[in-house]
């Protein structure tokens, strides 16, 4: 049961922690990490994709607390990714995204990435409704106000 769940859900809880990390390795290590933690709780679990859901956002959140990095920065730059021309100011949001707490970051992925309405993102940060909008009212203002951003979309 749990090996059919994997299958079935890992491209797209892995595309969450993406969005989570921005990082394809680290996005990587955080999934195998939360399905870990999952697969010893997989008798009790009721909702398997919701629970795989909040064990990554937190696993995350306390990674980024602990400013937890597992590579060191090198001199030596990967190519550079091809810019999609039809979004120039693509990559300058995700940068905004990026600077975002965690806690705000999450609540953006979830509620505009993942499109999850904000009752279920309260239930998979374990917190109230009202938390969930105010911590995306702030992390909207934030971008509003983003230099690269507004920058941006002076062009």
């Amino acid at each position: 049961m749990f090996d059919d769940f994997v299958v079935s859900r890992a491209d797209r809880l892995l595309r969450t922690a993406y969005l989570l990390t921005r990082d394809w390795g680290v996005a990587e290590d955080l999934l195998q990490e939360s399905l870990a933690k999952a697969w010893f709780a997989w008798p009790g679990i009721e909702e398997p994709e919701a629970y795989v859901r909040r064990v990554l956002v937190t696993t995350y959140t306390s990674w980024w607390r602990r400013r937890w990095r597992r590579e060191l920065p090198s001199d030596d730059l990967p190519d550079r990714p091809v810019h999609d021309e039809g979004h120039p100011g693509r990559e300058e949001v995700w940068r905004a995204v990026g600077r975002l707490p965690a806690r705000q970051r999450a609540v953006i992925v979830l509620r505009f990435y993942e499109d999850l309405p904000v009752s279920e993102v309260a239930t998979l940060l374990g917190c109230q409704e009202g938390t969930v909008k105010s911590q995306t009212a702030k992390a909207l203002a934030k971008l509003r106000v983003d230099e690269s951003i507004v920058r941006e979309s002076h062009r």
